[in-house]
């Protein structure tokens, strides 16, 4: 039995991380505390409430501590050293570490754009957005509104005459001065503060503008500005937030249906409501939904900027995260976890979406079952086959061949698992030394002990690929792994695929309407999607590359500086000679050389 006094007896009453360790040295939590001494004491109480608490308190052999200069700085270890580690007894979510902003660029003539990544210094930013299709609704509105420029500054450097965002009254053409930088500079203040929720501000701006248009006889002037205003009062009437004190908040809600949990997080930016976005966390079986929103907020906003509201639908100790928050962000934080008025409204909208996505994955979690079970059927395959790995490789006539390998396991495909593999060193077109050299790859690390063991393994092909699959298992020792191949039926018809198995030789075609069937062509599809995206990428940039590096007189330096300044191969072939000449390391000679050889 573990015997936690010595160590309780000398812990600090100080903020900091604590993390359990079980019999294998393995860490199973990893907790934060404002105060070591009573947080990790309180773990040996004899009352303890959770079941999962009880379970995980009785693994413990040992405990481990690090002490932090603040809450704070105790929040941001926790998280990282969760998405490290992965505890057994810890709710985990998705490490999203990208969400999609919206930026006004530095430059003198600002571009509105889509943004994921490493933020710059220079430029603004709004979000984190929900969802890629909310960044771009909102990109739309603004160039409606505002008539910012959303175009490459390798396009916006070479323009001539105003490109069809100009002609449908999307752009005010900056780029061929129909705009002056004053005037332009105006509109991007006008977007900003749009974006940060001042939207009364820039309409008294406006109205402003108008009137002295209209006093100064401009009545054109007027007019765009008198138009302006009326569309920012119509998305105002259909998308604004008027109960809200502060133009961003965010609504979070969990829901639980036999023991799964899901988070709705609805996003308030800018007085906007830009939309939700529903989280599914790993290990939250027999977990309380207090302790899994907890997770939530601190795994999800150690990355994210924090809005200055958090509306909360558990009972969390919000003066704990308001201070740790707050101090992260080094503004005040206030989080709500008694709704009331409008702001109740929307927390019981969010927790509707957290059941109904809940209930939507559960319908496809067993359907997915049911296919598993019934392929199972089909091809006689073990109770306990759940994790299926299919390969496929895509090149175009031997050209950037890509191999994939995609994961179906627990029920769905695991996009995280995915791999691909570039193939060099052989014949261009030999689709079995691309297999050979795939599977070796991967294998080689399982029979290691990295990485999982699969149950079955689909190779998309038909005998030839198949017999190379079984050699490189045989050459690795997993000759025991069920391999299956799939040929492609008469003229690539789906519902005519024949499955060959490896241990027999045996050859069968499922019925069209078999569910076992319809998994089978959703992961091979899968496959074939995951190496076609992947060598079509890999195919555009050696062809890019590849074209300049043919030409004499091009080394790394000018066709870097060649694309730089285009944006990519295609408007280095629509530019004129004395368009390439003006590259920096480009003659008259040389652009004429280029121009020639493109053509």
């Amino acid at each position: 039995m573990f015997d936690p006094k010595p160590i309780l007896k000398n812990l600090p009453n100080l903020p900091g991380v604590y993390r359990m360790l079980n019999a294998e040295d393995t860490v199973i939590y990893v907790g934060k505390a404002k105060d070591l001494k009573k947080r990790v004491s309180s773990y040996f109480n004899k009352n303890l409430a959770s079941p999962r608490t009880k379970m995980m308190v009785s693994q413990i052999t040992n405990i481990e501590t690090t002490v932090t200069r603040s809450e704070a700085e105790a929040l941001l270890l926790e998280n990282n050293l969760i998405k490290s580690i992965m505890p057994r007894y810890n709710v985990l979510f998705r490490d999203d570490k990208s969400y999609p902003y919206i930026s006004l660029t530095g430059d003198a003539f600002p571009r509105l754009a889509f943004h994921r990544g490493t933020q710059r210094k220079g430029h603004q930013y709004f979000g984190p957005f929900p969802s890629s299709p909310a960044v771009r609704e909102s990109i739309q509105l603004l160039q409606k509104v505002f008539k910012l420029r959303t175009c490459e500054n390798t396009v916006f450097a070479n323009r001539s005459r105003p490109c069809l965002q100009y002609q449908i009254a999307r752009c005010t053409a900056p780029c061929v001065n129909l705009i002056s930088q004053e005037d332009y500079a105006s509109d991007v203040r006008h977007a900003a503060l749009f974006l940060l929720g001042k939207t009364s501000e820039v309409m008294d701006s406006l109205a402003d503008g108008m009137n002295a248009a209209a006093e100064a006889m401009e009545y054109e002037q007027a007019a765009v500005l008198r138009d302006r205003i009326q569309a920012l009062r119509q998305v105002q009437a259909k998308q604004f937030v008027s109960d809200f004190s502060v133009s961003d908040a965010d609504v979070i809600a969990c829901a639980e249906i036999e023991g799964q949990h899901c988070i709705n997080l609805v996003m308030i930016r800018g007085g906007r409501h830009l939309g939700d976005k529903s989280f599914f966390p790993k290990n939250a079986q027999d977990a309380e939904l207090v302790e899994t929103v907890e997770a939530f907020i601190t795994q999800y906003y150690v990355a994210q900027n924090t809005p200055p509201m958090l509306v909360c639908g558990a009972e969390i100790d919000k003066t704990e995260f308001e201070t740790m928050l707050s101090e992260q962000a080094e503004r005040k934080i206030r989080v709500l976890t008694n709704a009331i008025g409008d702001k109740k409204v929307w927390l019981k909208m969010a927790q509707t979406n957290a059941e109904l996505a809940l209930q939507q994955r559960q319908a496809t979690s067993a359907n997915q079952q049911a296919r598993l079970l019934s392929l199972r059927e089909a091809l006689s395959l073990a109770e306990n086959t759940e994790r299926i790995e299919c390969f496929d490789i895509s090149h175009t006539m031997g050209e950037a061949t890509v191999g994939s390998c995609v994961v179906f396991d627990r029920g769905d495909m695991q996009n995280s698992e995915y791999r691909r593999y570039n193939v060099t060193g052989i014949t261009p077109g030999d689709d079995y030394a691309a297999m050979r050299d795939v599977l070796t790859r991967r294998y080689k690390k399982v029979a290691a002990g990295e990485g999982k063991r699969p149950d079955l393994i689909f190779i998309d092909g038909g005998k030839g690929q198949l017999g190379v699959a079984m050699e490189v298992m045989q050459e690795v020792g997993l000759d025991d792994i069920l391999l299956i191949g799939i040929a492609k039926g008469e003229e690539r018809k789906p519902g005519l695929e024949t499955m060959i198995f490896s241990d027999t030789g045996e050859m069968l075609n499922l019925p069209v309407d078999n569910p076992g069937l319809h998994l089978l062509q959703q992961i091979r599809d899968e496959a074939h999607r995951f190496a076609i995206t992947g060598h079509r990428a890999k195919r555009a940039k050696a062809r890019i590359t590849s074209s300049l590096e043919e030409i004499e007189g091009v080394g790394a330096k000018r066709r870097k500086a060649l694309l730089t300044r285009f944006g990519g191969l295609d408007a280095i072939k629509s530019a004129s000679i004395d368009e390439i000449a003006q590259v920096e390391g480009i003659s008259l000679a040389l652009a004429q050389t280029i121009y020639e050889r493109l053509h």
